[in-house]
């Protein structure tokens, strides 16, 4: 693949690394919990990640850190609906739903999302499979196991992102409509978390774009033995890593200095 429609963009998969700004809309995230809440906040950080240089905006309405304690679909619904609703009023800017209930994603889809971002990777319900391919939509496929037991690391990761393609295709969506992210942070040791990355274009294998979410992770904070809060400098080594390898989106709650770094990753790469 060379290129991805997303919304009514379209993304360059040969020359450049995108920035997908996280927008959690939730009072319990790890990282940003309780901070967009109000809908008026929300929008503005939005805004403000746009004309920092996000590409994509991903707006969640549960918190998927370890351990999360699950949101039901109404409430999440509630709580992302006027948000994305206000953002496309106000933004052209292709917007994603992070959730892995069909529900929140069919009304998010309806009001405008153009990307559903799985971390079940639509092993939760058939339904989900069914609406992406309904509707068109772009989809990420998430690396997760409920049970972290493996044969052999990299090349189990490789099989099981494999085994949510062949579903995805099986299900009538499409090859140019899927993402896969190798799920940092999601049923992986720290050791496993740091191979993952390093091997990352191993992925390239199944000849989809790849996405990768670090952004303030555990895996930067155990390394650096920093909080949440002091761990943008761990997530733009992994973001001009990503992007060295030839990953096609970040995900990243701290946009403009990511956008900055990729930038100054691609122009000594492009030299």
């Amino acid at each position: 693949m060379r290129e991805i429609k997303i919304g009514n963009r379209v993304f360059d998969l040969i020359n450049h690394t995108y920035v997908m700004g996280i927008l959690n809309v939730t009072p319990d995230s790890f990282s940003d919990g309780g901070m967009y809440l109000n809908t008026e906040a929300a929008v503005k950080r939005a805004i403000q990640m746009v004309n920092d240089g996000a590409d994509i905006i991903d707006v969640g309405g549960e918190s998927t850190k370890p351990g999360y304690t699950p949101v039901s679909a109404a409430e999440q619904i509630e709580r992302v609906m006027p948000v994305i609703e206000e953002i496309k009023k106000r933004i052209d800017v292709p917007v994603s739903i992070d959730t892995y209930n069909a529900e929140v994603a069919r009304e998010a889809i309806n009001a405008g999302c153009d990307m559903v971002n799985d971390i079940w990777a639509l092993q939760d319900t058939e339904e989900m499979a069914k609406l992406i391919a309904d509707t068109h939509v772009v989809c990420v496929l998430m690396h997760n196991r409920k049970n972290a037991v493996y044969d052999d690391f990299r090349k189990d990761v490789l099989s099981d992102l494999g085994i949510y393609l062949d579903k995805a295709l099986a299900a009538g969506i499409d090859i140019d409509k899927i993402i896969l992210d190798p799920g940092i942070g999601f049923a992986k040791t720290y050791e496993q978390n740091l191979s993952i990355i390093h091997h990352i274009d191993d992925i390239k294998d199944l000849g989809c774009p790849i996405l990768i979410g670090t952004s303030r992770k555990s895996v930067i904070g155990l390394t650096l033995d920093l909080p949440i809060f002091e761990r943008v400098e761990g997530t733009i080594a992994t973001t001009v890593i990503a992007c060295m390898k030839g990953v096609n989106f970040v995900r990243v709650h701290d946009v403009r200095e990511n956008v900055r770094a990729i930038r100054m990753t691609e122009a000594i790469l492009n030299a």
